[in-house]
């Protein structure tokens, strides 16, 4: 058995050098990570089976939900671009969440997927959820603030990125 000692008193920890301080560090971010994961590929699928919503206008329509914001956005320039084609946009979006979901929740190119969410999440806090007052009531300012650390650390725990390493590593 190995044993780590306490950083102030030089007593050992048994099991190992920090015990479970360490393995709660280790996997701090997994309930983060299971959270947008699956966050992610529910709202993507949400947006690919509500027929209402993969419309260029109507209640509920895509479309209309990008006019109705378009004013009021940061940058309007991005709802233009997006009402170019507010079709081909929801399903970049869907399709998009869907992936990054997918890839967070599995831990497969976790750090690109959690870029993905972050810009995803920058994207709708600049246009869809920039007016809301307070800034707080708009979720998609937390949503890139919780994107955050899973870009900087990735998924070295429980992932498959971490498969992939240690595969490399032993050839």
């Amino acid at each position: 058995m190995t044993h780590g000692f306490h950083p102030n008193t030089h007593t050992p920890y048994p099991g190992g050098a920090r015990g479970w301080r360490d393995t709660a560090s280790q996997y701090a971010l997994l309930p983060l990570r299971v959270f947008l994961g699956v966050t992610f590929i529910y709202a993507g699928l949400d947006k690919l089976t509500d027929s209402a919503f993969m419309q260029d206008s109507g209640a509920g329509s895509i479309g209309e939900m990008m006019r109705s914001v378009r004013d009021s956005a940061a940058i309007p320039a991005m709802v233009d671009l997006a009402l170019e084609s507010p079709v081909g946009f929801g399903y970049a979006i869907a399709f998009g969440e869907l992936a990054v979901g997918l890839g967070t929740l599995f831990g497969l190119f976790a750090r690109l997927a959690a870029l993905g969410g972050a810009l995803i999440s920058l994207s709708l806090w600049l246009t869809v959820s920039w007016a809301s007052d307070p800034y707080y009531y708009g979720n998609d300012l937390a949503y890139l603030m919780a994107w955050i650390p899973l870009v900087l650390a990735g998924a070295p725990y429980l992932s498959l990125d971490a498969v992939l390493h240690a595969r490399r590593r032993h050839d």
